[in-house]
């Protein structure tokens, strides 16, 4: 008998310990939900508050809202005033002005003016874990000829390198995050959680050559962000893919201009000149063996003569030639390799046909971009998220180019993540290259911009806050 009812006594210890589990766990998953609104919902939609591995969840929610009919037709009309109202470098007063009137639409407060026209926005407490997310702003001096029912307004000026696109898809981000404020990871273990993580929007000016991303980053833009993340249109893509790569994606870039000083005269008397048209034509074939016979074949690498001014008269050699262009490299030693062996040549190969040369390479106004080598751990969560937001086949491998990105100024002080955004569309006229007075942004890939990029941030910050949570964790566990 005695034996029978501790048998029994067990037994009913173990059933409360069940019940007791059970309880824990309901009680648990009622303390980490929140309401909130979708955007163009008026009805509140369920959440979990940085609750574990629930990734496929939170990106199947902001494939929705950002696909939404209410995003679509808001990222719609961003997009049509930012391109019919362009502005080149450091004079986004207008687009700046825009961008906050939207984050305060928004309930988004922001620091503002950063870098003269820069804004940057900030959801969250400004607290760790913080990540930033980036675009820019500025337009081009060209003159649209694109077929659109949204043309510039201004003769001269057009967005013909899609920024006008990047701002929208942030703007877009900015939206939906905002309205999902349960993203940002908690501190308190009541029902009412305190927000501890940030996202920082880094709305950024003059991009095109002027190097915008290193003033903002000099001024603070990045505040205590871990990683950064931004994205570029692309028309080589098409409307609905992305494409991403780990490692060098874009080259460091470089300009250069040279002053070959000879001795001028008359053509038809050539022994009485020391001619710098011959100095600088032997300097043009043998800047090119940098790269065909120095460089490894591994290692791409440009330079490239883009400038070749001299005399006006066909009979007279002028005194001096005046050439210029620019070099590009995937790595810094080679950049820099490259920087000095471009002097050494100028000025040696000017002394061989006894001239004199001087070498400039105009970092004040146009100002070394470093190369744009994405992170290889932050690839792989933006590709889980890519594939989970686009499917397998819509994730491409980005291809290396030489073009220049100043996002490359972000990755010299924190790791970072840029990837290219698809817009090839055929049936719109999204088929041209940036840079030319018929590119055109494909409306249609913009929501899908908006989708990853959110997913990515949102995701991002809580895999830093479950990391810092482990490692207190595994602190505590040593005391």
């Amino acid at each position: 008998m005695e034996r029978r009812s501790m048998m029994a006594t067990a037994q009913a210890w173990a059933m409360l310990l069940c019940l007791s589990a059970v309880l824990l766990r309901v009680s648990a998953s009622s303390a980490s939900v929140e309401s909130t609104l979708l955007p163009g919902s008026s009805s509140p939609v369920e959440f979990g508050v940085a609750q574990g591995p629930d990734e496929e969840n939170v990106n199947s929610v902001i494939r929705a809202a950002a696909h939404s009919p209410d995003m679509i037709e808001w990222v719609q009309t961003t997009l049509r005033y930012l391109h019919s109202h362009p502005e080149l470098s450091w004079q986004e007063f207008e687009t700046s002005a825009f961008i906050r009137k939207q984050l305060d639409s928004l309930g988004i407060r922001y620091e503002w003016p950063v870098a003269k026209t820069g804004v940057v926005g900030i959801i969250g407490s400004g607290n760790g874990p913080c990540i930033a997310l980036r675009a820019d702003m500025d337009a081009l001096p060209i003159q649209e000829e694109a077929e659109t029912k949204h043309p510039s307004l201004i003769a001269g000026r057009m967005h013909a390198c899609g920024h006008d696109a990047h701002v929208t898809v942030l703007l877009g981000v900015a939206k939906l995050l905002q309205a999902r404020r349960h993203l940002i990871p908690v501190k308190s273990r009541t029902l009412q959680p305190q927000a501890c993580g940030t996202i920082r929007l880094v709305f950024q000016p003059a991009e095109e050559g002027n190097a915008g991303a290193q003033v903002m980053v000099e001024e603070g833009a990045l505040g205590n962000a871990e990683s950064i993340f931004g994205l570029h249109v692309t028309p080589f893509s098409e409307t609905g893919t992305v494409a991403l790569k780990p490692g060098p994606l874009m080259a460091g870039s470089g300009m250069f201009e040279a002053l070959i000083m000879g001795k001028g005269g008359h053509a038809a008397l050539p022994q009485l000149l020391t001619d710098p048209i011959l100095a600088a034509a032997t300097t043009v074939i043998a800047l090119q063996q940098l790269v065909a016979r120095e460089a490894d074949p591994l290692d791409s690498q440009v330079v490239s003569v883009s400038i070749l001014q001299a005399g006006k008269a066909y009979n007279v050699c002028p005194d001096n030639v005046r050439l210029g262009g620019t070099f590009r490299a995937f790595s810094l030693e080679s950049f820099r390799r490259l920087k000095q062996r471009i002097e050494e040549v100028i000025v040696n190969q000017a002394a061989v046909h006894k001239c004199a040369a001087t070498v400039d390479f105009i970092e004040d106004s146009h100002p070394f971009y470093p190369p744009t080598i994405n992170d290889e751990k932050l690839y792989e969560h933006v590709h889980g998220v890519a594939v989970d937001m686009l499917g397998k086949d819509k994730v491409l491998v980005a291809h290396p180019v030489m073009g220049a990105e100043d996002f490359a100024f972000y990755l010299q002080k924190i790791p970072g993540f840029y990837m290219l955004l698809g817009m090839r569309n055929v049936s719109y006229g999204s088929t041209f290259s940036g840079h030319t007075s018929r590119f055109v942004v494909d409306e249609h890939a913009l929501p899908y911009g908006v989708s990853v990029m959110a997913a990515v941030a949102e995701t991002y910050l809580k895999k830093l806050d479950s990391q810092r949570k482990s490692a207190a964790r595994g602190d505590q566990s040593m005391l």
